[in-house]
């Protein structure tokens, strides 16, 4: 009986891991994203900005963990999206609106007491690998 592949992905381009967790596993044809915030890759520092700054690198810093295994924002199926104030809700949705522009996945909104950091938004991902045809027949 064959198993099923496990891959670690750990790169540089991205913050590292801040816990014992890994940035992404690819599991099959399956990659798992852990949450990112608006840490500045290659630092330990929040970006300076509040809600906008911070969900514009939390999904740039997704971007760069992706792209470490050709995939793009499209291959993105599901988002969870953790935010320490609903309040904020419109604004992480402008900055978000523009990573996924046409077909969004599927995605969850959660307010939370708090976040690694005290950042303002954590936002982690489940992508498919392979090429991504659209199915519009229900249109």
């Amino acid at each position: 009986m064959a198993g099923i592949v496990r891959k670690i992905v750990k790169i540089t381009t991205a913050p590292a891991a801040i816990g014992p967790y890994s940035q992404a596993v690819i599991a099959g044809n399956t990659m798992y994203l852990s949450g990112q915030i608006g840490l500045i890759p290659g630092t330990k520092n929040m970006i300076e900005g509040g809600i906008v700054a911070e969900t514009e690198q939390a999904l740039k810093n997704m971007g760069e963990v992706l792209k470490s295994q050709g995939l793009t924002y499209n291959n993105v199926v599901k988002t969870t999206v953790l935010m320490a104030d609903l309040e904020d809700f419109q604004k992480m949705n402008a900055v978000y609106s523009r990573f996924f522009p046409k077909n969004p996945p599927a995605r969850a909104a959660y307010q939370v007491a708090r976040l690694p950091l005290d950042g303002q938004v954590e936002i982690e991902a489940i992508a498919v690998i392979g090429h991504i045809v659209d199915d519009m027949s229900h249109l």
